[in-house]
């Protein structure tokens, strides 16, 4: 079993790892690629499309309609929306979106 502290050190190795390889889009993307599954990959995609639909205004089922995804999985996005320093607001922000 991973220890909390190992599961810690692994998820700051792996920000480290894309925060330097999002230097170079091929790089990121080929990573990405690589360390995802397909399924992963469309899923992580889809969340960011909900994201955006959410900082829109468009409605929860609309959004789920949009991205075939359950709205469930738009509720989560919005509850995370909500803290104004989360990770979504601040990557929105930061990307003038």
């Amino acid at each position: 079993m991973v220890s909390n502290q190992d599961r810690e050190a692994f998820r700051a190795e792996l920000v480290q790892v894309v925060s330097r390889a999002a230097k170079d889009k091929r790089l990121l993307a080929r990573f990405l690629h690589d360390v995802l599954t397909p399924t992963e990959f469309d899923e992580i995609a889809a969340r960011w499309q909900i994201v955006k639909l959410l900082h829109a205004g468009v409605p929860h089922h609309e959004i789920a309609k949009r991205t075939h995804t359950a709205v469930a999985t738009v509720t989560r996005g919005s509850r995370e929306m909500k803290d104004p320093q989360g990770g979504f607001r601040l990557a929105l922000r930061a990307l003038k979106l």
